[in-house]
């Protein structure tokens, strides 16, 4: 069995996203490559991680010629390199910083970035932009948004495990939200814009052709599982919001919450998430 050490490498690595994203990733993937139509000839896909997406849309369409992927983890990249490689002369792969998108010479005629806008928060106008100037006409960006609910202090989603696991390591309660601000880490709820703001945001840029909804529910089958799944998802995002020798403790605490709410729930997490397919003004 991993130990703790292991789990905070992998953290500071983002290693073993392949296993964690079958937690959550896998539906938005195929979800949102269900909406692709005819016969793309570029994709680009905004955040790609380490190249699933791309690897399944060159499978489902032979019309692509170049799929494209723009991430920041230069470990991400290198296993997306490794994954991409039976697809000769057809991938390109670029390690960006979406809040700072850079000039790339290509048309696309579908775009795609699955769960990565909270990220980009507050700056989401920036890669709008960029995604703009580079849809083909009759081109389609299609963007997956969660959306948890939030408390008065902007926590929602991870946030509570997290709030969690920092009462478990000796934070009380109330300071919660002051270990936040100390600690310039802005909590996932605050990250993410409700419908309507996004949908205002969007509206400078695109068109709003049609749009579907689900609710995106996370189960675990033990604490570790979890605790590699934040891991390989959060890195050490959360983790620095506690000194160094207690992020042993609370990365267990972070699966030992995922468990106890799997227990009394039937979940760890449940939210909705939605699916837009936009299109150029």
């Amino acid at each position: 069995m991993s130990t703790a050490s292991d789990v905070e490498i992998q953290a500071s690595t983002l290693a073993g996203y392949a296993d964690a994203s079958r937690l959550r990733q896998v539906l938005d993937r195929d979800w949102v490559l269900d909406q692709v139509t005819g016969s793309p000839e570029t994709l680009v896909d905004l955040g790609s991680g380490i190249g699933q997406l791309l690897e399944t849309a060159l499978d489902r369409h032979p019309s692509l010629r170049l799929a494209v992927g723009l991430e920041r983890s230069e470990h991400r990249i290198a296993e997306a390199t490794e994954r991409l490689g039976r697809f000769p002369g057809r991938t390109a792969l670029h390690q960006a910083d979406l809040t700072d998108p850079q000039p790339l010479p290509l048309i696309a005629d579908v775009v795609t970035m699955t769960s990565v806008l909270h990220w980009l928060y507050p700056v989401e106008d920036r890669i709008f932009s960029w995604v703009a100037d580079r849809l083909a006409p009759g081109g389609s960006f299609l963007l997956t948004t969660y959306h948890p609910a939030r408390d008065a202090f902007g926590l929602g989603g991870e946030d509570e495990l997290v709030r969690a696991a920092l009462v478990a390591t000796g934070v009380e309660l109330t300071d919660v939200p002051g270990v936040f601000e100390r600690g310039e880490v802005l909590p996932i709820g605050t990250r993410t814009r409700s419908v309507d703001e996004l949908g205002e945001l969007l509206a400078r840029y695109f068109t709003v052709d049609s749009y579907l909804e689900r609710d995106a529910v996370v189960t675990v089958e033990d604490a570790a599982q979890y605790e590699h799944f934040h891991a390989a998802t959060f890195g050490d995002y959360y983790s620095r919001l506690v000194p160094p020798e207690l992020r042993t403790a609370f990365f267990r605490a972070i699966g030992e919450t995922a468990q106890r709410r799997q227990d009394e729930l039937g979940w760890v997490s449940h939210m909705p998430v939605r699916l837009w397919r936009l299109k150029p003004l």
